[in-house]
């Protein structure tokens, strides 16, 4: 086959610039945007212009992607902010509960030109910028909805910090969320019964928010302030890195999530306290599960603590380390950081019970809970350790796990990406062949995967067909 032919004309590109979202896993809710009938997709595939109301052919660009419990949000290069899924708490911020399983705008923040999103179990938040903006409004302005959050339209939310804080990064939880200010100030709100709130006791009922000011560097002296960079929230704990590289954990600590030996306050830590064992270590960032959490150094490596029962620390079923404590034989947890991978790691994601990574060889790798296909390519229920992940193409700049299913963001980031976009966008079972060996010949090492990949099911190596409707 003709690469012309596979092109199409030729065009003239004065900027290469163009992304890609990829979503696959759980879909009973439609959550990964594809219209199958199936509740498992287990191959990553791009997400066509076409179901954000763009023309076929478009070059199309995004900045983020967030993945909830069962509901995913993208922003859009435009500052537009689109959502799918379920919608039982009005977390897709459309003024309904039914759920939808095509993207759709926001049109209440079609004045705002947002720039980042969080989903949590039931709720979504964004970070935006009023699109005319005199400069007398902040350039970061929080906006909340879904469970927990008083409505299921996005609402202006400052909470405990003052009227136009610039606000940094937000995180939203199983039932807490917790934002950043441009200062390093964090702020928590939601439920508080296992300490998420990082208030120093629990409580019952819906918080209202409050400044985080009581950081615990040891024990045995007084807990003072902090900070931060940059935040997580899981289930029921939270993560956050200061501007010295040190971790910070509070909240449920029943499965270890915490990353400290012991704990202060039967199953939990009420206040933020540093993470010891990672003493010397400088982190840059930090990712929560269901009851896992995640860390990357300065230097790429990457290490993870908590529950492991289902692969998701990526450490495999059996090990002969004494700080794992089985029970019941099969339960696995890591009380303290465990190094998984030595270095290359550039960004983590964990979702529920699975965890993603990219490395600097531009390649993505997933482990734990894979039923659904959300984890790796391995049709195994359980990844133990970590697997590829081989179906995308571009320059990774955001991984998103949630409940079940999975999201990557890609950039091409010059002419030869944009080609490689082009060629996986056409490659067929039929073609297959003839575009690896374009891409073996010009290095295009992610297109080769990808081709490899589908010439395996080509000789019915496993994969179940899905039928695109979109």
């Amino acid at each position: 086959m003709e690469i012309g032919k596979i092109l199409g004309e030729s065009k003239s590109v004065s900027v290469p610039t163009k992304s890609a979202i990829y979503v696959w896993g759980y879909n009973q809710r439609g959550q990964t945007g594809r219209r199958e009938k199936e509740h498992k997709l287990r191959i990553p595939r791009q997400l066509p212009p076409e179901l954000f109301g763009c023309p076929a052919g478009v070059s199309t660009r995004w900045l983020d992607v967030a993945c909830g419990w069962e509901h995913t949000a993208a922003v859009a290069s435009d500052g537009s902010l689109f959502t799918w899924g379920a919608n039982d708490f009005g977390q897709l911020g459309d003024g309904t509960e039914e759920s939808r399983k095509y993207p759709k705008k926001v049109d209440l923040l079609s004045t705002e030109f947002v720039k980042s999103v969080s989903c949590g179990t039931n709720c979504t938040a964004a970070i935006a910028e009023p699109r005319k903006n005199d400069g007398t409004v902040s350039t970061g302005r929080l906006w909340v909805w879904g469970q927990n959050q008083g409505s299921n339209y996005p609402r202006l939310f400052w909470g405990a910090f003052a009227p136009n804080t610039v606000i940094r990064q937000v995180s939203c939880g199983s039932v807490h969320v917790v934002a950043l200010s441009e200062d390093g100030l964090l702020q928590s709100w939601g439920y508080n019964e296992y300490g998420q709130l990082g208030r120093g006791f629990t409580c019952e009922g819906l918080q209202r928010p409050g400044v985080l000011k009581a950081y615990a560097k040891h024990l045995d002296e007084a807990p003072e302030e902090v900070n931060i960079t940059q935040v997580s929230c899981g289930e029921y704990h939270t993560a956050a890195v200061s501007e010295t590289g040190d971790v910070y954990t509070w909240g449920l600590g029943n499965m270890y999530q915490l990353g400290h030996c012991s704990l202060q306050s039967e199953d939990k830590e009420l206040l933020p306290r540093r993470v010891v064992a990672l003493d010397g270590v400088h982190i840059t960032s930090v990712a929560c599960g269901g009851v896992h959490t995640c860390a990357v150094t300065i230097k790429g490596a990457l290490y993870a603590w908590g529950g492991g029962q289902v692969g998701q620390l990526g450490l495999g079923p059996q090990t002969s380390s004494a700080s794992f404590i089985f029970k019941d034989s099969q339960l696995m947890l890591r009380n303290i950081p465990a190094m998984v991978i030595p270095s290359g790691v550039q960004l983590v994601a964990c979702g529920h019970s699975h965890t993603l990574i990219s490395t600097s060889d531009g390649r993505i790798h997933g482990w734990g809970y894979n039923s659904y296909g959300q984890a790796s390519n391995d049709k195994s229920t359980y990844a133990w350790y970590p697997s590829p992940v081989d179906w995308c193409v571009g320059e990774v700049r955001k991984l998103a796990a949630g409940g079940g299913h999975s999201a990557v963001l890609t950039d091409a980031c010059s002419l030869k990406d944009l080609c490689e976009f082009r060629l996986a966008e056409n490659v067929t079972l039929e073609n297959a062949a003839h575009i690896e060996d374009v891409a073996f010949r010009t290095s295009s090492d992610a297109l080769v995967r990808l081709c490899g990949r589908l010439r395996e099911m080509q000789c019915g190596d496993g994969w179940e067909s899905e039928e695109d409707e979109s």
